[in-house]
Parts: C-alpha cells; sequence; structure tokens
C-alpha cells in the first residue's frame, strides 16, 4: 500500500502532514506502518483501515530508541506540585526543563505555594505570591521549545486560594506568562455558593508556620470576572475539581491523588503520570446502511488497548525522570479515545447535538468503557494487575458501577486491571486534519474554508475548499451550493452552544478521564452567556471546558480596538491574502525609541497604520559604540517583512522574546545599571514595539489626532484597511480553527497541541 492509496489520492494535505510530522528517515508506508505498530499485525490492520491511530508522538518516535533517539512517546506529564519553599520551586523548574527536553509537555499545580503577603524568614520578610513563579516556568517552556516541538504548559491553582485574583488577571497582561495556559480548579463549593449569591472563604495555611491567611469574597462576583477574562481572552479554563475526583477508577482509592492535568486537560494524571494516546476513528464504523458497527467497534477497542499497553511497556525506560517512571509503573494509565465523530453522525444522517445523536453517543460510550474495562481484566490475568490496584476501591467507584457490564464485572473480579485509567478524549488536530475528518467529539468547524490561487490573470482568485465529508456529500447528491445542504450538516457556527454541552456530556459518562473540547461561540456571545454556558457544564457534569468566542483577543492577540464590534461583509473581505506583502502608506504613524543596551546605543523606529495601529515598518541602527550595525539592519528588514506580510505584532515580539541572555547584556546592567528593559538586543527591541504598539492603540482608540506624530515615508502607498479577528497560522498565513482543544490549521496542517 502507498501513502497516496490510504490517505486518498487527492489528500495532499494528508500527505504532507505524514511527510513532515510522522515519517522517518525516507521509510516507505508499509516500512512506517511495521514501525508504528510494533510487529503487532493487528493494530497494523485496524491502521491501515484507518479505524485507529497512536497519539502523534507514538506514530513518530516508536522504534526510534533503536537509533539512541531520548524521545518520550507519551505526549504529556504532570509534575509534582511544587512545596512551598524555594528548592522545590526551582526543582519544579528543573523538572519541566528536562522533560521538555524529551518532548513532553507538563502540567504543574501551584496552589501549595504562599499567598502575597505571607510572612517568610528571610531577606524580602513576605512572599511574593504563587503567581509570581508562573513567570519562571513560563520562561522555562519558552527556553526549551526553541528547538524541536515546543514546549507546553498547563498552570493550575485551587479556588480556594488568596492569589486566585490576581490568578484570573494575570492573562490580561500580554506580556505575562506567554507560554502556558491557566486553569483554575474549581469545586462544587465555589459553585453552589455562586449559584446562591453567597460569600466564599479563600484560605490557605502555610504548613513551615502555621500561619492562615483568608479572604472573604463574593462567589458570584469572582465567577464573573472568570467569564470576563475567558469571553475576552479565552482563558482561565476552568476544571471541574471535585467531579474530577469523583468520576473515575481510583476515586475511592485512598492511595490514589490528581496532582493536575496535562496541558490541553483530558489527562488528569499524579504527581509523574504520563498520558499515552490513540484514538479510534468513529466514522469508519458506518454500514452501508447507515448504522453503526458494533461489534466491528468492539473489536477495535479490544485492539487498541493491548496496542496502547504494548507501548506503555516498551516506553517504560524512556520518561525523562525517574518519579515518572515509577508513577508509570504504579499506575498504567492510558487514553484511548475517538475522533471522526461529526463525519459519523453525517453518514448516518443525524444532526449533532439532536436527542437521536445523543442516544447514539451514550450506547457507543457505554460499549467502548465496558470493552476497554474487559480488555484490561483480560491483560491483568495474563501480566498482572497493576501494582496498586486496589479491587475494593474500584468495585466502589461510581464510574466502574455505571460502566461495567456483568460479563467484565466477572472477569474484574477473578483477575483483576491491568491499568488504572483507560479512557480520554484527547485533541486530534494533526491526526484528523491528516485523515480528513471531524476532531474528537467536535462538530465540523465550517462547511468550508477559503484558499487563494494566483491566476494566469495576473490577480489572485479565490475558491471554497470543502471540508472532505462535505464534498463527497454534495459529489454524491449533485449539491452545487453548500446552502442547499441537509440541516445534520451541523457546524460550530451554528450549533446551539446548549446542545454541545449535551454531547459532551453524554459522552463523559464513559470516559474516566477527562476531554479535551472547544465550544465556539459567536463573536456577539455575551459574558452572561459565557456564565450561563459555565454553570450548565458544571450542572451536567463535565470535568471541564474551554470556550472560544470568536474575535476575542486570545483569536489574535492579532487584534485592534475595534475587536469588540461586529465586523462587515466588506472588512472581513479585505484580509491579507497568503503570501501578500503589504507596502507601507506615507501616513504611517511613527514612534521612536533609544535603547540602552550590552553594546551601546540602538535607536529603534516603528511605523504603524494609522487606521487599524497595525505594525508594518521598522528601522533598527546601532550607535557609535560597539555592535554590529549590518545585523540591525537585516533584523528590522526582517521584522518589517514579516510585519507587512500579514504576521501579527504579537507572534513577532513573542519571537524576538524568545532569543535568549546576551553575555554583555548582563555585565552592562550590573555596571551601569542603565540598560533598557530585557536581556538581549532582540528582547529589548520586542519590549520596545509592544510599548510603542500600544501607545498608537490608545491614541486611535482615544479618537485623538495622531498627525503630529506622521513621519514622511518614500514607499510605493498602498493603504492598509486591514482589520482581522483570526488567529492566522505562523506556516502559511491563513486563518486557524480552534477545536477540540486546539488550534489547527486546515490549509497546511499546522497545529499548536498535539
Amino acid at each position: 500500500m502507498k501513502i497516496t492509496e490510504w490517505l486518498g489520492e487527492n489528500n495532499q494535505l494528508g500527505v504532507d502532514i505524514w511527510e513532515r510530522k510522522y515519517r522517518y528517515n525516507n521509510e516507505s508506508f508499509d516500512q512506517w506502518i511495521e514501525r508504528v505498530s510494533g510487529g503487532n499485525t493487528d493494530i497494523a490492520d485496524i491502521i491501515r483501515q484507518r479505524k485507529f491511530l497512536f497519539g502523534g508522538r507514538i506514530l513518530a518516535n516508536r522504534g526510534l530508541e533503536k537509533d539512541g533517539r531520548k524521545i518520550s512517546l507519551s505526549n504529556c506529564y504532570v509534575i509534582a506540585p511544587p512545596e512551598d519553599n524555594i528548592e522545590s520551586i526551582f526543582e519544579c523548574a528543573k523538572k519541566l526543563a528536562r522533560t521538555y527536553s524529551y518532548g513532553g509537555g507538563c502540567g504543574v499545580d501551584i496552589s501549595k505555594l504562599s499567598p502575597q503577603g505571607a510572612k517568610v524568614n528571610n531577606a524580602a520578610k513576605e512572599t511574593s505570591g504563587a503567581v509570581s513563579f508562573m513567570d519562571l516556568y513560563s520562561m522555562v517552556t519558552g527556553l526549551i521549545g526553541q528547538n524541536g516541538r515546543r514546549g507546553a504548559l498547563m498552570i493550575s491553582l485551587s479556588c480556594e486560594h488568596p492569589d486566585l485574583e490576581e490568578f484570573i488577571n494575570i492573562k490580561s497582561d500580554l506580556n505575562r506568562v506567554t507560554k502556558a495556559n491557566i486553569s483554575i480548579r474549581i469545586t462544587d463549593k465555589f459553585m453552589a455558593a455562586v449559584k446562591l449569591r453567597k460569600p466564599f472563604t479563600l484560605t490557605f495555611t502555610r504548613q513551615e508556620t502555621g500561619e492562615t491567611i483568608a479572604k472573604e469574597i463574593d462567589a458570584y462576583t469572582f465567577f464573573h470576572k472568570i467569564c470576563e477574562m475567558n469571553w475576552d481572552y479565552a482563558e482561565p479554563g476552568m476544571l471541574f475539581w471535585d467531579r474530577i475526583n469523583n468520576w473515575n477508577l481510583l476515586s475511592c482509592d485512598d492511595e490514589f491523588e490528581y496532582a493536575g492535568t496535562n496541558p490541553c486537560a483530558e489527562e488528569p494524571l499524579p504527581a509523574g503520570g504520563s498520558c499515552l494516546l490513540g484514538s479510534i476513528n468513529l466514522s469508519e464504523f458506518v454500514t452501508e446502511n447507515k448504522l453503526f458497527d458494533f461489534e466491528s467497534f468492539k473489536d477495535c477497542v479490544s485492539k487498541a488497548v493491548i496496542a496502547l499497553n504494548e507501548v506503555l511497556d516498551e516506553g517504560l525506560p524512556l520518561h525523562p525522570l525517574k518519579e515518572q517512571r515509577q508513577s508509570v509503573y504504579d499506575w498504567r494509565q492510558i487514553g484511548l479515545g475517538i475522533f471522526g465523530l461529526a463525519d459519523m453522525l453525517i453518514k448516518m444522517e443525524i444532526t449533532y447535538g439532536s436527542a437521536e445523536a445523543v442516544e447514539l453517543c451514550d450506547m457507543i460510550g457505554h460499549v467502548m468503557a465496558n470493552e476497554a474495562l474487559k480488555t484490561s481484566a483480560l491483560l491483568s490475568k495474563e501480566h498482572g494487575s497493576y501494582p496498586k490496584y486496589s479491587q475494593k476501591a474500584v468495585e466502589q467507584s461510581a464510574f466502574y458501577s455505571k460502566n461495567a457490564l456483568g460479563d467484565t464485572r466477572n472477569l474484574v473480579e477473578s483477575f483483576g486491571l491491568h491499568n488504572s485509567q483507560l479512557l480520554t478524549i484527547a485533541p486530534t488536530g494533526s491526526l484528523s486534519t491528516m485523515l480528513g475528518v471531524s476532531g474528537g467529539i467536535e462538530p465540523i468547524f465550517a462547511n468550508y474554508y477559503t484558499r487563494k490561487t494566483e491566476s494566469l490573470k495576473g490577480h489572485d482568485e479565490y475558491y471554497k475548499v470543502y471540508t472532505p465529508i462535505v464534498k463527497k456529500y454534495m459529489l454524491a447528491h449533485d449539491i452545487k451550493d453548500d446552502k442547499d445542504l441537509p440541516k445534520f450538516f451541523t457546524t460550530a457556527q451554528d450549533l446551539n452552544y446548549q446542545n454541545r454541552i449535551e454531547m459532551q456530556s453524554i459522552w463523559q459518562k464513559h470516559i474516566d478521564a477527562s476531554i479535551s473540547s472547544t465550544v465556539n461561540v459567536p463573536q456577539n456571545f455575551t459574558v452572561e452567556q459565557v456564565e450561563n454556558l459555565y454553570m450548565l457544564a458544571w450542572e451536567k457534569g463535565l470535568k471541564g471546558v474551554t470556550i472560544f468566542r470568536d474575535g476575542c483577543k486570545r483569536a489574535g492577540i492579532l487584534t485592534t480596538s475595534s475587536t469588540k464590534q461586529d465586523i462587515s461583509t466588506e472588512e472581513a473581505s479585505q484580509k491579507l491574502s497568503r503570501g501578500m506583502i503589504i507596502r507601507a502608506d506615507d501616513n504611517c504613524v511613527g514612534r521612536k525609541r533609544t535603547l540602552y543596551t550590552g553594546c551601546g546605543t540602538l535607536h529603534c523606529e516603528a511605523f504603524f497604520d494609522p487606521d487599524t495601529g497595525e505594525l508594518l515598518e521598522t528601522y533598527f541602527s546601532k550607535g557609535g559604540t560597539g555592535g554590529c550595525n549590518n545585523f540591525m539592519i537585516g533584523l528590522s528588514r526582517m521584522v518589517s517583512l514579516a510585519a507587512r506580510g500579514g504576521i501579527d505584532i504579537y507572534s513577532i515580539v513573542d519571537q524576538l522574546r524568545s532569543s535568549g541572555t546576551c553575555p554583555s547584556y548582563a555585565v552592562r546592567t550590573a555596571t551601569k545599571h542603565d540598560t533598557s528593559k530585557g536581556s538581549s538586543c532582540p528582547v529589548a527591541i520586542g519590549n520596545a514595539l509592544m510599548e510603542m504598539y500600544k501607545e498608537v492603540q490608545e491614541d486611535i482608540g482615544d479618537g485623538e489626532d495622531t498627525s503630529t506624530a506622521i513621519i514622511a515615508k518614500t514607499s510605493s502607498p498602498k493603504k492598509v484597511t486591514l482589520k482581522t479577528v483570526t488567529f492566522k497560522c505562523p506556516e502559511c498565513g491563513e486563518p486557524v480553527n480552534f477545536e477540540g482543544g486546539c488550534m489547527t490549521c486546515p490549509n497546511c496542517g499546522w497545529t499548536k497541541c498535539d
């Protein structure tokens, strides 16, 4: 079999993803299958049938340890929460760095750290607070992620911590904690106080001194702040911690404790725990009669559980830290999930979110859970239970009681379980895009997206690229316009959020870990509606949920002062085309800064569009003392090209700030104490550009006359009217979708999560 046969003759995007992400050393497709399956013919078969795929880390790296590669097969880990002392805090940073170096993402909870103002017996006298150390962990993530796979980090905090308000607000400062997602551990007690509009006490007791810090808050006011920040920045997320603790196989095991979640939040894990992922493609189980093939599905679930256990054993020596190897050995957690749900429903002509869809998903989920438990029990018969297994604890768990049927219970009673955690629904951005199906439990994002082609007529032309399942249906039924599609073609853009929550809730009944999932809501969605959505998610038993509002500040960290306004069709059509380079207008708004660096003075000029405030051009030049002026000229030209090519200033500044530390900069800081904010010339430039950008944005927002700041330019005029509210792919410049807990580009396959 060739890769084009597997992915489809016209699926060049899928081929590109496979070659770029998963193929090793020019291996053939059959060689890749042999490596990835570990020689297991059953697994090789279901991969060839497109019914199952391992997580991306396994697809890319399984078997490479034979070549001396030190790469984890696990996507992510949870680091032991740092204790309330400086040694443990920095030891945690060390563990993060080592884990990133092996390709794993991390989750870390900081709830054990003292709140701001707590008394300490050192020079500071009082602590700077738990939140202050988030910058350290974010910085480590950025540093280690510069080569190879970018680091991924989730930082969480208990809703009972006195630093809660600072934690909520930290993402409003776009210069802080740029390399981490953040989530709040929300308790039932807190949500009940919100619902009843009652006060809630934040409290922390230091073990070292016995000092207790308490603060009474209005629960609803804080909940509103969380929702407002989520409306604006899509963070912080909410982890419904009591549901996480109470709905799993270990909920009654006194020896077990969750330490946090992985970056995409679908895997709550103990300290040192890792997520080993694989997903079943539901769209391949629909028969010609538009029925779901349960027998074939059960067989696939069983084979997939066996396969993930094989990878777990192979990967045991490849975990970066001793505590990770021990945790994986003790608890043997795997994460089998699904994708292609929306495609399955369309093939069966069932509307996503309907009562019929919910009923069907309930049946599939129950079969999946029971079969996974049965297979784990049979593996336990052959290889033994996981070392920490407690039969009494498992049998008392509510999840087990709900999902294990009679024959499975008999097997578990006789042989125990080989795994303490079995099921999760992870982001499948790259996998689903490669196969051309929907991700996770998400509805299809849209019926089509727009792609540009350069015509022979000398101008760009745009055409619709239909989602594969949409295209196939339109061809089969001779439909010319997607407006004529039947109603069961429901997209994320038009789905009622209540139906969306209902779908996730029914799957969560049968998933012992959690679900990485996104509720996409329109730009005019209100903060009050966000509140209602989160309240409904809690009431329906979700373990967590991500809300992404179209046009929020995270959607571009690229948006202008017009973000909260409705964008007209005319304005939307003015988006920057792929490959287009804007020429700066004569009437640019200019700003200047003189910076003091390790090599002397550095002159920095920036020019912005007067209508949108977007960066267009930069000039950097060194003063007369030291440094390489040619380098600065080259850097300014590249920054200008990126800006006029449609890359937003936040992405540009993010790259500049990731350039590291310069020794001469540190020396001057220590001796002359006059260096500009930063640790090297690129970092200082990035900080200066952001300051100037914010000044211009404020001027535009306040309606002030900026004519006095205008600096004439000589380039050919072309007025920029670009107003965008979408995040653009850093690889191809096209808009991306936010679904399944991650960003995915439908044009080139880039993802930010897996």
